[in-house]
């Protein structure tokens, strides 16, 4: 039987490969959630490097807020991801959502990412 571990990475792996299929040449806006922080980052796969990042981590993020598991820090963390891609020039990203489901933590920041003015 298949430990909870590697049924989430082949969850997490075939969610990326349909992503790559359909990326085009668009960088991918990539989510981890733990159980205390959410982390995001945009990344382009063709060079391979991250182009932008932010987490709940972040010490203005923690100064901020009690608590980094919380959908309004998930809100938090899209909007500034967002901001910080715009300022490199990337207008146009596919979401990553990591093999997790999209509701949540992971529904707040994809949506804060929109209104921050990422397409997607």
């Amino acid at each position: 039987m298949a430990s909870s571990k590697n049924l989430s990475d082949r969850r997490t792996q075939r969610t990326r490969l349909r992503l790559r299929k359909r990326a085009g040449n668009r960088p991918r806006l990539s989510v981890f959630r733990s159980g205390k922080h959410i982390y995001a980052q945009v990344i382009d796969d063709g060079n391979g490097r991250t182009v932008a990042a932010a987490s709940t981590l972040e010490k203005e993020l923690r100064d901020e807020m009690k608590n980094g598991a919380t959908v309004a820090a998930a809100g938090t963390v899209g909007k500034l991801v967002a901001e910080r891609a715009t300022a490199q020039g990337i207008k146009e990203v596919v979401f990553d959502r990591g093999g997790y489901r999209y509701h949540g933590r992971v529904k707040a920041l994809a949506e804060a990412a929109r209104e921050a003015g990422l397409a997607f």
